[in-house]
């Protein structure tokens, strides 16, 4: 059982809008792999979850914290950091309809933070706004049969991937199966649904733009939670997820177009074997021969590649990772 929502004329049109943002970012992601894009989009998304919740470490900060380099800061904020990072890291492992995989996302979410991390609630629990009771969560012995109905739910439910992470974000925030830590496990658990619809979700961070609109965030939960119908909620959950493909898409165009990059995955292709231009065109369909033959001159200049051969003859191999032995 979920809250009710509706299959709104806006949602339709936001769903169809990423879908087609997906697209995109796909081709473009199966054309120049982005490991940088990748890392950066995990600060951005370990950063904002741990924000919303009222960690105070900066961008900065937490990307030297995933570096393994030492920062100063509260030992409490370093550990959150830390563990959504571990978090994210085993999201892909994670099967959204799986109970034990919820508790296991949750111990390592909160390892060290809370005790005991990875077991539900209890007891009653209330979401305090100031001095007054927000949202009165179930009652105790509810929350591991309203859990197991939610995730049954997101594995059969007839309606498209991308509603369904929403629906379960907010349903778990709603539930409240912890005693502290749901409101990152809800993000986190809609990313492990969102990458049940693409890979490409794995550098999309929605947390980012949800905390760049935080208060309208808690506005839309108190009046889903008001009206007893979440459909406000997966409307602004499906914006945030649209504008945050559009940051993905900004970001993977130039990254596509650059020298170093077109470099790296052909180094990444061709290994330690000799190659023409004519490879090297064949990999990067969408530049030009003038395009490719600059490429490849600057490289051995900088030492990147070995060359050998003459005019149409001419062979180039990365230096570092050419064979001993030479045809």
């Amino acid at each position: 059982m979920t809250a009710p929502f509706r299959v709104t004329p806006k949602v339709l049109v936001l769903v169809a809008e990423i879908e087609r943002r997906v697209g995109r970012a796909e081709g473009l992601e199966l054309q120049a792999p982005q490991p940088l894009l990748r890392k950066r989009s995990r600060v951005k998304t370990v950063a904002a979850s741990t924000a919303i919740e009222g960690n105070t470490l900066s961008e900065e900060q937490v990307t030297a914290v995933l570096e393994g380099k030492r920062v100063v800061g509260d030992p409490r904020e370093l550990l959150e950091v830390t563990n959504a990072n571990a978090a994210y890291e085993a999201a892909a492992g994670w099967r959204p309809e799986r109970l034990r995989d919820l508790l296991a996302a949750h111990r390592l979410l909160m390892k060290g933070l809370i005790q005991p991390a990875g077991r539900l609630r209890a007891r009653t629990v209330g979401v305090m706004q100031g001095s007054k009771v927000a949202h009165l969560a179930p009652p105790a012995h509810l929350v591991k049969g309203q859990v197991e109905a939610l995730l049954r739910w997101v594995r059969d439910a007839e309606v498209p991937v991308l509603i369904r992470s929403c629906v379960a974000h907010h349903e778990l925030l709603f539930i409240h199966p912890f005693m502290d830590g749901n409101g990152r496990l809800a993000r986190l658990w809609q990313h492990v649904v969102l990458l049940q619809a693409s890979p490409v979700f794995r550098f999309v961070p929605i947390e980012s733009v949800i905390r760049d609109r935080q208060q309208r965030y808690y506005e839309v939960l108190r009046k889903s939670d008001r009206r007893g119908d979440c459909t406000a909620f997966v409307e602004y959950v499906l914006e945030a997820l649209r504008d945050a493909l559009d940051e993905t898409l900004a970001a993977l165009r130039p990254a596509r177009a650059r020298p170093d990059n077109r470099l790296a995955q052909a180094r990444e292709h061709f290994g330690g074997r000799w190659f023409r231009r004519a490879d090297y065109l064949a990999l990067h369909r969408t530049i030009s021969t003038a395009t490719a033959s600059r490429d490849l001159i600057e490289a051995v200049a900088a030492g990147l590649l070995e060359r050998r051969g003459e005019r149409r003859f001419t062979e180039y191999c990365f230096a570092r990772q050419r064979h001993s032995t030479q045809p």
